[in-house]
């Protein structure tokens, strides 16, 4: 299997646990208080995450193998630069939550960064920011495949 076949079905899978996890952290933040929306929001942001990683991976070794002067070169370098906005902002949002839970607190602070009223501004802005980063890598990535057939076998 080459990189050309691995990168369409590896992508799939990130897009829906970053965007199911942003959506059960924002109810969250809205008020829905759930135990069930911090596993809905932390586990698959954790798993989209390394999925993420994965696709950004198979899709770089995917486009070694196109033309670098091509009609959609800069649909693919948006479609590229997406899909590494998206591993650093999904990443800081991980690695803040990791630092929060990891350090000692005092026994009256919360223990979940989605409960630190100074944090909730910010990590709000992160996850509707990734939200559209995942949205407009998918819909960059849907360009280069239906638009210019990129990487489709024929």
């Amino acid at each position: 299997m080459s990189f050309e076949t691995l990168h369409p079905p590896v992508v799939h899978f990130p897009i829906a646990l970053l965007l199911l996890g942003s959506a059960a952290a924002l109810l969250d933040l809205a008020g829905v208080r759930r135990a069930e929306l911090r596993v809905l929001a932390w586990w698959p942001l954790r798993l989209g995450w390394l999925g993420a990683a994965a696709a950004v991976l198979t899709g770089l070794l995917a486009q070694s193998g196109l033309p670098p002067r091509s009609p959609y070169s800069a649909v693919l370098n948006w479609h590229i630069g997406s899909g590494l906005a998206i591993l650093l902002v999904y990443g800081a949002l991980l690695y803040r939550q990791w630092l929060w839970t990891a350090k000692r607190r005092p026994p009256d602070t919360p223990p979940d960064l989605l409960d630190v009223p100074g944090a909730r501004g910010w990590v709000i802005a992160l996850l509707l920011l990734g939200m559209a980063l995942v949205t407009l890598s998918g819909w960059l990535g849907g360009e280069l495949v239906y638009t210019w057939g990129v990487n489709v076998a024929e």
